[in-house]
């Protein structure tokens, strides 16, 4: 088993696929945006398999997390 077969959960895939969009030169946050609005897997790279892994997530699942990072942040008085 490799080490992107153990990411499970939404927040570990987004780091993943950050980090796979970033090292190819893209813009991370629009290309993620892009994929979610859309459902356009053509938006993530194939760099280190990154679009295969965020789309074994749902698109809404991936939305929660980043509301609840958000959120959370909030919270914790951060801007």
């Amino acid at each position: 088993m490799n080490d992107m077969d153990e990411l499970k959960d939404a927040g570990e895939v987004l780091r993943y696929v950050y980090s796979a969009l970033k090292a190819k030169g893209h813009d991370p946050i629009m290309q993620l945006v892009g994929y979610i609005v859309s459902g356009d897997p053509t938006y993530i790279t194939n760099h280190n398999s990154a679009r295969s892994l965020i789309r074994r997530v749902e698109r809404d699942e991936l939305v929660e997390e980043l509301v609840r990072v958000y959120v959370d942040r909030l919270e914790k008085g951060g801007k």
